[in-house]
């Protein structure tokens, strides 16, 4: 995965620099639709190991936080050359990921996880005894209620 970092972190405060760190090199250009739109998604994730200081018995956790850049109409948003190539890139790792989710949901036995780099890091977050939750930003402007029902259904398909 292209700029992965791993950092051990042993205070809330060095976790919050990391988070800042990462949002800052967030890939972001202008659109027609959105003057802040984010050209990739981010992916943290945070391990978490506690010790026993009795018994030395390690107990770990982890949890995967994923701000995934919006899925693009290229005409609507009116991008060229570049920021073209990141929409399809963006709308096809949507696309990977809803497929998984539709896998899971239906209980199918093969889960299309192998389809895209950002479903294969999220893998072990998605299913199984996983806990999962997803929250959908909506435009309010009357010009993008297309894009805003299809959000909607998109994040429907994960029950």
């Amino acid at each position: 995965v292209e700029n992965l970092t791993e950092d051990v972190c042993h205070s809330a405060e060095d976790l919050s620099n990391v988070m800042e760190r990462g949002n800052a090199q967030r890939s972001v250009a202008a659109t027609a639709m959105n003057s802040e739109s984010s050209r990739s998604h981010l992916v943290l994730i945070i391990r978490i190991q506690s010790v026993n200081k009795e018994t030395k018995q390690k107990l770990e956790g982890k949890i995967l936080i994923v701000d995934l850049a919006g899925s693009e109409r290229l005409k609507k948003s009116q991008t060229t050359a570049e920021m073209q190539k990141e929409s399809i890139e963006i709308n096809k790792s949507l696309t990977a990921l809803g497929d998984v989710i539709e896998a899971l949901t239906k209980n199918q036995k093969q889960v299309p996880y192998r389809n895209h780099k950002l479903t294969q890091l999220m893998q072990d977050s998605i299913g199984g005894s996983a806990k999962t939750l997803m929250f959908v930003n909506c435009s309010p402007a009357a010009s993008n209620w297309e894009e805003t029902v299809n959000s909607l259904k998109y994040a429907a398909r994960a029950k």
